[in-house]
């Protein structure tokens, strides 16, 4: 496993800080008609993820010119050291659009099949999570606790599916993990999801398809209090799960059975 250096860690808070603090000045100025829609009514992009995006990628191409760069809003660059930035400037654009403050700005650094760290900022709240399977999860610098086992029924599951699906073969799969939690929360950005379960206040994030800039930043906080990450096919699809190692575990059992 890749043990990041604290140059890494320390560019990583910066690089989402700086992005999501220009989104939300953009936010604060207005995006007007600068919305488009992507795959779907909910999937939305504007200027702002455009121009965080830009902003990380310009960083990186003078400071590491030989690392790869894959970003949600298109931008690419093959590696020349095995290393990956994966960017998610704008995670939870819905909620960034409709005036909802559960978004952040996201990265992931990996190492071929290692993931080295992520790197959350969510602006509503001014804090930097930074944290890897090598690297305790902190928060604005302060060491979060270790993630408490709790099992399914006692867990609050998070998680993102569009409403026609719950009839299809993917419902059907997610109502067997759902079903048996105790409670369940939508919020729009798997990223903060993930820093909420890194906290304690969440416990298992469990949702299909999940690109990998929506998916490493957060789990690798998970991983840096000591939860447990997993992906299992049902339904057709591909699911990502995240958190207390029992929640996971029997939520894998119950996507597979």
């Amino acid at each position: 496993m890749t043990r990041p250096t604290e140059a890494d860690v320390r560019l990583a808070a910066e690089l989402v800080r700086g992005a999501g603090s220009l989104a939300a000045k953009m936010r604060h100025a207005g995006i007007g008609d600068s919305i488009e829609t992507k795959t779907s009514v909910s999937d939305v992009v504007t200027a702002a993820d455009k121009a965080a995006e830009k902003a990380i990628v310009d960083r990186l191409a003078a400071e590491h010119p030989g690392d790869g760069i894959l970003g949600e809003e298109g931008s690419t660059r093959e590696s020349a050291t095995g290393r990956v930035w994966t960017i998610d400037p704008v995670d939870g654009t819905y909620n960034f659009v409709r005036g909802l403050e559960w978004w952040c700005s996201a990265l992931a650094l990996t190492d071929g099949d290692d993931l080295v760290l992520g790197a959350i900022y969510s602006p509503a709240e001014d804090a930097v999570y930074v944290g890897g399977p090598e690297l305790p999860t902190t928060r604005n610098g302060v060491r979060l606790d270790p993630v408490l086992d709790t099992p399914l029924a006692l867990a609050c599951l998070t998680t993102y599916l569009h409403p026609a699906q719950l009839r299809h073969p993917v419902g059907e799969a997610y109502v067997r993990v759902a079903s048996q939690a105790a409670s369940i929360r939508i919020l729009g950005s798997g990223s903060m999801d993930l820093t909420a379960i890194a906290q304690g206040k969440l416990h298992l994030f469990c949702q299909h398809s999940v690109p990998d800039w929506d998916r490493l930043p957060g789990a690798a906080l998970v991983l840096g209090v000591g939860g447990t990450t997993a992906q299992v096919e049902a339904g057709g699809v591909l699911w990502s799960l995240a958190g207390a190692p029992a929640a996971v575990a029997e939520a894998v059992e119950a996507l597979a059975s």
